[in-house]
């Protein structure tokens, strides 16, 4: 029953950081598209470049973040969330309260890191796998991106 308890508090911290992160990409989309029309000369130019290129590195990385959370929300309404993807083992809920969104065991993934065959010769697809939540679309980076091309 502790497992249970666990796995429902998991669930809560997984949507609340969902919709953090929801609002702070919201957030930061606006901000890339906004910062385009500043003036100045060129250090500032060259400043606001660096601050956009970080901001965009930052987006990426909370997109990604977000679209695991994703894949963890939906591992837990299809029920079988907190199962190891190689071993099919159940992952220690020490590992997940750590990482919520972790899809190995501690085994598979110290593994995974030691052979980069690892993953494909279980069937994990890596990023290029990563799918929307809610529906079968597949998610691009350049989907992301539509709005923010020169």
């Amino acid at each position: 029953m502790a497992r249970t308890e666990a796995l429902k508090a998991l669930q809560k911290t997984l949507t609340a950081r969902r919709n953090e992160l929801r609002k702070r990409l919201n957030g930061e989309l606006a901000n890339l598209s906004g910062a385009a029309n500043a003036s100045g000369d060129a250090a500032d130019a060259a400043f606001d470049n660096i601050g956009e290129e970080i901001n965009s590195q930052l987006a990426e990385m909370e997109a990604k973040e977000l679209a695991q959370i994703n894949n963890a929300l939906l591992k837990i309404k299809q029920g079988n969330y907190g199962v190891c993807d190689a071993c099919g083992c159940k992952i220690p809920v020490a590992r997940l309260t750590a990482l919520p969104y972790s899809t190995l065991c501690i085994k598979c993934q110290r593994e995974s890191e030691n052979d980069s065959s690892f993953l494909t010769d279980h069937g994990i697809l890596g990023w290029e796998g990563v799918r929307d939540y809610d529906s079968d679309r597949e998610v691009r980076l350049s989907d992301l991106e539509a709005g923010f091309r020169d």
